[in-house]
């Protein structure tokens, strides 16, 4: 799956240490199927060289506002007609102040000013430029002109000084721009997902779990947050990297995962029940470590006790989210994910055959409602994530 296949961007360069982070910026770009035209400032020049992102892009780059290889000879129109978007990076203090001001003195910002598509813009100085009250004025500025900004990060700068003002890592500048060219049916929204297994502790070093990497609900928080909604991540343990921009909590047991959801649930407009959470607890966990050896006298008794039932507290509340629950069968899918939807009291459920997508990267998802059974066809878990968010964004009220 290619996220920016049939995309042209137009990356801007201005001058700044972080260009050599823009080259493996450029690889994951055109990775990712998109065609990227690269227009350098002269002062990124002294950084990296136009030959380096060239054969990088398969692409001519572009330097001279005067470049004759243009037919017309007018880069500054038409590189941007026709692109999706312009993103600059790194962008530096000066650069920045210019877009504010409208300056035109280069390629670059010529045709930044004429665009017809929009702008990104990727920050990157030294921490008291960025910190600077003219600095801050520029960036409130742009954004109240529409310009999209991506960082910037905090951390150690070339300078050898730590804050902000460093530019983003080129993989989270990368998720920011497919994020911004996807379709926002959830802008506004604040939706609420759980995901992952719970742990129920039997001793100090063992648990009761059930089989879950997690990897659905993390594709579904990805896509809410793609598809413009503040997205709120309830998770058990899992070995994945939070989504980026998901505020996250990480509980372990199932307990832990209702109180948290309850204290967010109030002001959720939706809440998607991905987690595999334990239908039962040990009710008489030890304290201590229950050694092998106990089993010469038949071995530890455990006692169950039910867990709470998160998604259908949810659903009962008054003026609660619109809930969106999940089955993962093994058997007789639709007779037991419709009955699961009305025992909940949810308007959708999604379910699969667990033995089918267990641990894989694609997935299979059957949609039950009111109506009846709707089938998605088969695709990797991000692909059928941002899918699964369209029909619900439909759905909504």
């Amino acid at each position: 799956m290619l996220d920016l296949a049939h995309k042209r961007i137009v990356l801007g360069m201005t001058g700044g240490v972080a260009c050599y982070k823009v080259a493996e910026l450029l690889r994951r770009l055109t990775e990712q199927g998109a065609v990227v035209d690269v227009v350098m400032t002269d002062a990124a020049t002294r950084f990296i060289s136009p030959v380096t992102m060239q054969a990088l892009s398969g692409r001519p780059v572009f330097v001279d506002a005067w470049d004759a290889r243009i037919d017309n000879n007018m880069p500054h129109i038409d590189l941007s007609r026709g692109a999706d978007a312009v993103l600059v990076a790194p962008a530096s203090a000066d650069f920045m102040a210019k877009l504010t001001h409208g300056l035109a003195g280069d390629l670059l910002s010529t045709l930044c000013l004429a665009r017809s598509c929009p702008l990104l813009v990727v920050p990157a100085m030294n921490r008291e430029m960025w910190a600077n009250p003219a600095t801050q004025r520029n960036v409130a500025q742009l954004r109240l002109d529409g310009v999209e900004i991506l960082g910037p990060a905090t951390g150690d700068q070339a300078c050898g000084e730590t804050g902000d003002g460093r530019m983003l890592e080129p993989l989270d500048i990368l998720a920011d721009l497919i994020a911004f060219l996807q379709p926002k049916p959830l802008q506004g929204k604040h939706v609420l997902i759980t995901a992952g297994p719970t742990a129920e502790p039997i001793d100090p070093v063992r648990v009761l779990s059930n089989r879950s990497s997690g990897k659905t609900g993390y594709a579904i928080a990805r896509a809410a947050r793609e598809a413009g909604a503040r997205v709120t991540l309830v998770t058990g343990p899992t070995a994945l990297p939070v989504p980026r921009g998901v505020q996250c909590s990480k509980v372990q047991t199932a307990v832990q995962m209702r109180d948290a959801v309850m204290a967010q649930v109030r002001d959720a407009d939706v809440f998607i029940g991905v987690a595999a959470v334990a239908d039962w607890r040990v009710k008489n966990s030890s304290a201590q470590k229950l050694k092998k050896n106990a089993l010469a006298d038949g071995g530890p008794v455990l006692e169950f006790e039910p867990n709470p039932d998160i998604l259908a507290e949810v659903a009962a509340l008054p003026n609660g989210p619109w809930c969106v629950g999940f089955a993962a069968e093994t058997e007789k899918l639709a007779e037991h994910a419709q009955a699961k939807r009305l025992r909940k009291g949810v308007p959708l459920l999604v379910g699969n055959l667990a033995q089918h997508v267990m641990d894989g990267d694609t997935t299979e998802l059957v949609l039950f409602d009111a109506a009846g059974m709707h089938p998605l066809p088969a695709a990797p878990k991000l692909a059928a994530a941002r899918q699964l968010v369209a029909e619900i964004a439909r759905r909504l009220p």
